[in-house]
């Protein structure tokens, strides 16, 4: 879906909003079709065994259903946030071995390293939190690139480190092409339809209850509704790993441009 006003907000207030919207439908819900219920029901209470055991099988497998989409979405969200520490363990690995590089291709590299890492974190990743793929940095890594073949190592300990060099950056590559095809990653728009429409057939389901005491129902309908409404607020702040509050943040990039650049 792209409701993507929502990661503009506090996470305070949209899952709030979140769980006031499906608890506004269950009470009102049960509120409207209350007569309409004890029509059907006949005779008091009379099919409440049976909405019991639909209730039951809807929502072993919505339930089913919902916690294994929560478990993916949090196993994507993981996901991108190692993708992300290990760009910074190989720009720190990189970092290090062009230190051995006599100069004055030590300070270049070294300084093409620093230049892609505040690219990352003062432009880049503003543009990952808006949805944008961004390119920027793409020039400091052709400036690396380029910085790097123009050197040739005289001795075999040099051309050691440089081969070693070179891994790390073809690493390097690897990790922030996977950064970036990460950016817009989210659930599929029909999964989203599955968990909110499963959300309100189940809310409906307890609506067709019969009971002695009406304040009880909707007690029951509220705290059902208000539960299924935080599991999908859950859901939705992990979706997109790099928008709203709960976010992939830089840290492993900036820890790296702190402890060791800087």
């Amino acid at each position: 879906m792209t409701l993507y006003w929502i990661y503009s907000i506090p996470n305070w207030l949209f899952g709030l909003l979140c769980t006031i919207a499906f608890i506004a439908f269950g009470v009102a819900g049960t509120y409207l079709t209350r007569e309409f219920v004890k029509r059907v029901h006949r005779e008091d209470h009379s099919h409440n065994d049976i909405v019991g055991y639909f209730l039951a099988a809807i929502t072993v497998f919505y339930g089913v259903t919902l916690g294994l989409v929560a478990i993916g979405t949090w196993n994507n969200y993981s996901a991108i946030q190692d993708k992300v520490d290990t760009e910074a363990q190989n720009v720190a690995s990189l970092y290090r071995d062009v230190s051995s590089y006599p100069e004055p291709v030590r300070s270049q590299l070294r300084l093409d390293l620093k230049q892609y890492v505040r690219e990352v974190i003062d432009h880049s990743w503003p543009q990952q939190r808006r949805g944008l793929v961004p390119a920027g940095s793409a020039t400091y890594i052709d400036h690396l690139q380029e910085h790097l073949l123009q050197y040739s190592p005289q001795t075999s300990g040099q051309q050691v480190i440089y081969q070693e060099s070179y891994r790390q950056f073809n690493e390097l590559i690897e990790s922030r092409r996977a950064r970036l095809d990460s950016v817009n990653t989210s659930l599929p728009r029909s999964m989203w339809w599955m968990v909110i429409l499963g959300a309100l057939v189940s809310i409906t389901t307890t609506m067709f209850f019969d009971l002695r005491s009406f304040q009880m129902h909707l007690w029951m309908t509220a705290l059902m509704s208000g539960l299924l409404g935080l599991m999908i607020f859950l859901i939705a702040t992990l979706d997109n790993p790099f928008r709203g509050k709960v976010s992939v943040s830089p840290i492993a990039l900036e820890r790296v441009y702190s402890q060791l650049m800087r």
